[in-house]
């Protein structure tokens, strides 16, 4: 019976303190709860307008500049919840030093990532929007984010490239400039006058209002081949016109050929064959 009233006491007094530890941290725990959800609602906010505002002055540097000011804003909130508990922050943040020192070891291809992006956004290689080619891939630059970079290419498939290769390797920006000059070759036969081919496509670039007359089209003769006279003929017009002019002038100038006689040879080989005598 006497074990019995200890038990009883005992439990007594853990109930005061579990009642005594309720009505001490109860506040501090609602508090913190109401600044976690307040604090995530404001960043949200923050953000939001951040990524309208940059997304209409710098693209490029929108996604990015987001999600690295969302990263740290978020660290922040927790780090001063945990004190409101009555987390020693000190050690809270010793804790996130070691975890953090350790989980950037094991990552540390993201990093690389991450300077790489860094870098990309200082530099500006490219930017959103511009044409890229690059590590086997042709397509538009959609999106730079934190560690990767994202393009779409121009049969609709997405592809996704860490920025650190993109930060190491050689690229092509075919948007750099406003202005690019298209190269074209087209094969005559050695038959065919020359003059009559330079003239016929000498008409059909002055005849397209997308082929700049300054500077001048160049048209000559590139090349003698092993079966045709190879006419090169370089047009300078805007960038996004070059390829449907090229696919254009392609048409264009086998119809006039065809209509003007001036054949388009394929290759080929003569051979020779020689009938021996036998001695009688």
């Amino acid at each position: 019976m006497e074990n019995l009233f200890q038990s009883d006491g005992q439990v007594a007094e853990m109930v005061q303190m579990v009642y005594g530890m309720i009505i001490a941290y109860a506040p501090k725990v609602l508090l913190a709860i109401v600044t976690l959800v307040v604090g995530l609602w404001l960043i949200n906010r923050v953000i939001g307008v951040l990524d309208k505002k940059l997304g209409e002055k710098d693209p490029t540097l929108n996604k990015f500049l987001c999600g690295l000011i969302s990263a740290i804003l978020k660290i922040m909130l927790v780090i001063s919840v945990a004190s409101m508990i009555g987390i020693a922050t000190t050690s809270f943040i010793a804790v996130i030093g070691a975890a953090g020192l350790a989980i950037g070891l094991a990552l540390q291809g993201s990093l690389s990532n991450f300077a790489g992006g860094v870098l990309i956004l200082i530099f500006k290689p490219y930017r959103v929007g511009d044409v890229i080619e690059t590590q086997g891939f042709f397509g538009s630059v959609v999106e730079i984010q934190i560690l990767y970079t994202i393009i779409n290419t121009f049969d609709n498939r997405r592809i996704i490239i860490p920025n650190g290769d993109l930060a190491n390797s050689s690229l092509v920006n075919v948007n750099a400039y406003e202005n690019r000059r298209a190269d074209m070759v087209f094969n005559i036969g050695y038959g065919d006058d020359i003059d009559t081919a330079k003239a016929i496509l000498k008409r059909l670039v002055e005849e397209d209002e997308r082929a700049f007359s300054d500077p001048a089209p160049n048209i000559f003769v590139g090349s003698l081949g092993e079966s045709s006279v190879d006419i090169s003929c370089r047009v300078w017009t805007k960038t996004p016109d070059v390829w449907p002019f090229i696919w254009d002038m392609q048409e264009k100038v086998k119809k006039a050929f065809d209509a003007e006689g001036v054949t388009i040879p394929f290759p080929q080989r003569d051979v020779h064959v020689y009938e021996s005598k036998k001695a009688d």
